[in-house]
Parts: C-alpha cells; structure tokens; sequence
C-alpha cells in the first residue's frame, strides 16, 4: 500500500504557476448576453423565416442514396 498522507503538511508551491499569474486574466463567472430589441417589423419577418425553414425541414424528403457500384468492382477484382 502507499504512504498515509500528512494533514499538517504545508503545500506545495507551483513556482511556475506563481510566476505567470500575473499574466493570467480574471474571467468572469457568468457571462449574460442580452439581444437587442428588434422593431416589430423586423420580428415578424425573422418569425415568418423560421417558420418556412421549419417547414421545409418537416416536409423534405431526401432522395435516397444511389448504390455504390465501385465498392462491388473493386470486390470482384
């Protein structure tokens, strides 16, 4: 098994984390994002957008994927 480890033990200093902390900067705890108010006109348009590319997402059928025929050639060679 290992050593017991010594409570009283003062830490030990990182000489190079003490050296560089002055070029660290403080960054905050939470960052808070606020939009900026649109005009009403603007709103609408941006609404009716991502109500047609909902749309499109919900109905869009992607063609189905065409069969490689290269995989099968190199297979028989």
């Amino acid at each position: 098994m290992g050593k017991k480890k010594n409570k009283n033990k003062a830490k030990k200093i990182n000489i190079k984390r003490e050296r560089y902390a002055k070029f660290r900067k403080e960054k905050p705890s939470s960052m808070t994002v606020a939009m900026p108010d649109l005009p009403e006109e603007i709103v609408q348009v941006r609404r009716q957008d991502e109500q047609k590319i909902g749309e499109f997402w919900r109905h869009y059928r992607r063609p189905p994927e065409r069969y490689n025929r290269e995989r099968d050639a190199k297979a028989k060679r």
